[in-house]
């Protein structure tokens, strides 16, 4: 008789040990606080009531701790919420408010360390055979060498048998055709089938799920994606029918935009306080010294869906009627001599947070380019309209990349879209962050593309 290699335990064990921390810590550091029964009931019933919220427990077998990190850092959010929500309600501060924070900071240390420790020790054990599944492919396509790649990773704990297929190869892995596969599953102790799709029709696929049913064995089936699958693509359920959305990107999500616009308004407003408040009467002066004009160059550029809004710079070159429809070049004689300062340090385009204030522009993300130019863009090259599902931004990945300022060849548009589209697909409030160090890297250090 077959059984389940389910590790039950894992889940109850998780909790216990992140309770005994939550109640360790707080009882070593801040036992006036702690040794009342009432708060120990909010700091337990807190925790177990967001982390069931968040779906923080079960993890699937692919789930390793980089994954998780997101989730981990929404939990220390919202528990923080509640932990010091204790002190609104009783009205009473027992140490600092400087002192909770640090033993806040702290206990999400020592619940992260937890999480390291946990998932290091998981990846070890599955690398020794423990916590292991045993799992063979039914039918061969282009998707097996990617599904293999998975198969491999030791951590993960997936020991790959092979996979049978009717048509016969010299592979090391080939099982034999797919009528074998039966007794195979049975006298191996096999696990988990997975099964392509495109290779069966509709009444064998129902043969190979009601045996698999009949004899306990998980059975997956992998689509025929006839290579229209991307990375964001996600499942949604229209009652009993899977419907795939081939373009969900993480800004899609309520939380995703609140915490993007939440960073957007403060990051601006301190730029705007802090240097433009300053700077612009400065650059006033020293732009019209040398060229009399308006202080700000204004341009339309697409933006979010599309939407055409006005972007601000600091006017960098002499009033001209073509500016709207040429992209500065490299000695340009349109630049001014502090224009060609102020490009070369990214000083031009400070105002564009006033963008980002107005919600106009985010702080991070795919560079907007000149109607004209995102007209032909758009006709020639594919997938350019992919960057417009985000607010455009002052800087971006593809900018940190090199591919910034004027379109030289071909491959630049091609290599900055992509970089953008799959800036969009992975958006991270950690990734907008190191953006932005890196673009204040390069201004100080200086860019060749940078006139």
């Amino acid at each position: 008789m077959k059984t389940l290699k389910n590790s039950d335990l894992i889940i109850p064990i998780s909790i216990l040990v992140h309770l005994s921390i939550l109640n360790g810590v707080l009882f070593v550091l801040t036992p006036t606080t702690y040794l009342n029964p009432y708060h120990i009931l909010h700091y337990n019933i807190s925790w177990l009531l967001i982390t069931y919220g968040l779906n923080f427990y079960p993890t699937d077998r692919n789930e390793m701790f980089i994954t998780n990190v997101h989730k981990m850092l929404q939990l220390y959010l919202i528990y923080a919420l509640a932990y010091f929500a204790l002190f609104g309600i009783t009205g009473k501060i027992y140490e600092s408010l400087s002192s909770q924070f640090l033993v806040y900071l702290l206990l999400c240390a020592s619940l992260t360390l937890y999480r390291i420790i946990f998932y290091a020790l998981r990846r070890n054990y599955r690398k020794l055979g423990g916590n292991s599944v045993k799992v063979v492919v039914i039918g061969r396509d282009k998707n097996l060498k990617k599904v293999r790649a998975l198969f491999d990773e030791p951590d993960l704990g997936y020991r790959y048998m092979g996979y049978f297929d009717d048509k016969k190869t010299k592979s090391k892995t080939y099982l034999g055709p797919v009528l074998d596969c039966f007794l195979y599953l049975l006298e191996n102790d096999i696990d988990e089938v997975y099964c392509t799709a495109s290779k069966f029709n509709h009444r064998e696929l129902k043969n190979l799920i009601d045996f698999a049913d009949n004899n306990l064995i998980r059975i997956k089936i992998i689509p025929d994606n006839k290579d229209i699958f991307s990375r964001s693509m996600t499942i949604e359920n229209f009652g009993s029918v899977p419907v795939l959305n081939l373009r969900k990107v993480p800004l899609d999500t309520e939380y995703g935009r609140v915490v993007k616009r939440i960073f957007d308004l403060l990051f601006s407003s301190l730029v705007i306080v802090l240097v433009l408040s300053w700077l612009t009467p400065i650059l006033y002066v020293l732009i019209n010294f040398e060229s009399r004009g308006p202080l700000f160059f204004k341009q339309k550029r697409h933006g979010f869906k599309r939407r055409i809004f006005w972007c601000y710079k600091f006017r960098s070159m002499h009033v001209s009627d073509n500016a709207n429809l040429k992209m500065a070049t490299k000695n340009d004689h349109r630049i001014t001599k502090v224009g060609k300062f102020i490009r070369k340090t990214s000083i031009d385009e400070l105002p564009q947070f006033i963008n980002v204030f107005l919600g106009d522009m985010s702080v991070v993300g795919p560079r907007p380019h000149m109607v004209l130019h995102t007209e032909d863009y758009e006709t020639t090259v594919n997938k350019y309209l992919v960057r417009h599902f985000v607010k455009p931004g002052i800087t971006g990945l593809a900018q940190i990349k090199g591919y910034r300022g004027e379109i030289v060849q071909l491959a630049d548009i091609l290599n900055r879209t992509k970089l953008d589209i799959f800036y969009v697909e992975k958006w991270s409030l950690r990734l907008d962050i190191k953006i932005i160090f890196l673009t204040i890297c390069n201004a100080l250090r200086g860019e060749e593309k940078a006139y």
